[in-house]
């Protein structure tokens, strides 16, 4: 029996559908994030609370275990998973909504009697099997359990020309009329094609990452994180489900957003993250360590240089989120500004591993909203800089993007730190960044670098400054 009647159902459907939509609102600034998000969850939980109310669900108690065996294992591992795994965790999100809405739209293909329900089984099994098994090989490379280079194999782009075709071809034969199938003795074939169609996302999926390296990498997260979006709106064609029609377009928009915002911060093309390796023009994660001279400081150093400045900026990057350093980094800056020391942070689209992750990283520091300025608005500021001191920070700031055009981050657009007057880089080592490739900025004369771990080296700053 149902306890919501199919006017309450479209009502709360609508609710539920507007909360995605205040929740993607909310999303687009650090202020309103958390809100944003809260929203949105209460939207998942309402959009859940409803099919159970509306419809007779059989295996009932399978479904509630499988909930329950879920939420036992999702908690815990999420709160344990640090900021710097951030990426992986939706990676691996992203690939389980790819492959359930493959399944879903797999197993509806039984109760499918028309040509538009065919058309979106066909669709959703292979782009969901594509969302899966790339989004499985972006968490390998970003946790590194595998090269976080570009691989590329014997005849790549011609092996990943021939899965689509083999898709393509599955594809066909799940649209094409029964009647039309038979003359080619293919009759009744369309769960065997929708199984193959399936496989060859799955393939098409491995193909198309694997010759991703470096920077690019979360880039085509986001990528993938569309196409699950469009999935799952197509499955919502193959269930009659508004609310799953809503919620994927509202993701496959805003991932294409996204994708385009961050390959624009990259300064390359869509395509060229996607196939740049086959040409040599992808970021290539190389670790070979410069044996080039530069200068380096001690601590007291470094606190001299701040301690005696006007104006500070800090550039944030993943190092510093590995360092787990954000707290240091927070109270150095109000011990500089309550020295009457301007401290502004200048943050860049993709520093780190994802849109946002300083952002949030310094958050979580209660560093003010107001002292975060992006790219466009801090660049100006550095030639009247005193100092720039650059945490963890690599790619983002490397010159390279403006002066080496045969560079694969060439392009680029970067945090212009050369144009201060003095520039403070802390970094574990000599070992080139994400893109894998020197930055000159480390051997000008008005760089000093700090090494060794960035919230030990902060720590002793900060102390050093303190004494000043």
């Amino acid at each position: 029996m149902n306890l919501l009647s199919p006017e309450w159902t479209a009502i709360l459907y609508l609710i539920a559908a507007v909360c995605f939509i205040l929740a993607l609102k909310g999303l687009g600034s650090p202020k309103s994030a958390r809100r944003g998000n809260l929203i949105g969850a209460f939207g998942a939980l309402l959009a859940m609370v409803v099919v159970f109310l509306s419809m007779k669900l059989d295996n009932l108690l399978w479904i509630l275990i499988v909930i329950a065996v879920g939420t036992i294992i999702a908690v815990p591992a999420s709160r344990a998973v640090k900021m710097t795994q951030m990426p992986q965790l939706v990676a691996l999100f992203n690939g389980v909504g790819g492959g359930a809405a493959g399944l879903v739209a797999l197993l509806e293909l039984a109760h499918s009697d028309n040509i538009a329900a065919f058309i979106a089984v066909a669709f959703t099994v292979l782009v969901g099997g594509v969302a899966f098994s790339g989004s499985v090989v972006t968490f390998l490379k970003l946790q590194e359990l595998m090269p976080t280079r570009p691989i590329v194999l014997p005849a790549h782009a011609a092996l990943i020309i021939l899965v689509l075709l083999v898709g393509l071809a599955a594809a066909a034969v799940i649209i094409l009329d029964d009647a039309v199938l038979a003359t080619w003795g293919l009759e009744g074939m369309k769960d065997a094609a929708a199984i193959v169609g399936l496989a060859s996302g799955l393939v098409l999926g491995v193909l198309l990452v694997l010759p991703v390296g470096g920077a690019d990498v979360p880039i085509v997260i986001s990528l993938l994180n569309a196409g699950t979006g469009l999935a799952v709106a197509a499955s919502g064609l193959v269930l009659g489900n508004t609310l799953l029609l809503v919620a994927g377009t509202l993701v496959g928009a805003s991932g294409s957003i996204l994708t385009h915002e961050m390959a624009k911060a990259m300064g390359r093309s869509v395509t060229g993250i996607l196939f740049g390796a086959f040409k040599g023009g992808s970021t290539a994660g190389s670790t070979a360590v410069s044996d080039r001279p530069v200068k380096s400081g001690s601590p007291d150093d470094v606190a001299i240089l701040l301690g005696y400045a006007q104006r500070v900026i800090v550039v944030p990057g993943y190092g510093l989120a590995v360092a787990q350093a954000q707290h240091t980094m927070a109270e150095l800056a109000e011990t500089l500004e309550g020295k009457g020391i301007e401290v502004v942070f200048g943050i860049h689209p993709v520093a780190g591993r994802m849109p946002g992750h300083m952002n949030v990283l310094l958050a979580e520091a209660n560093v003010s909203y107001d002292v975060l300025q992006e790219m466009d608005e801090v660049n100006p500021k550095f030639k009247t800089t005193d100092v720039v001191l650059v945490v963890g920070a690599n790619d983002v700031v490397n010159p390279a993007a403006k002066s080496s055009p045969g560079s694969p981050i060439y392009g680029m657009p970067i945090l212009e730190v050369s144009s201060a007057k003095q520039v403070i880089f802390l970094k574990r080592s000599m070992r080139p960044g994400f893109a894998g490739i020197e930055n000159e900025l480390l051997f000008e004369p008005t760089t000093t670098l700090l090494f060794g771990d960035a919230k030990e080296s902060l720590t002793k700053v900060l102390g050093a400054v303190k004494a000043l």
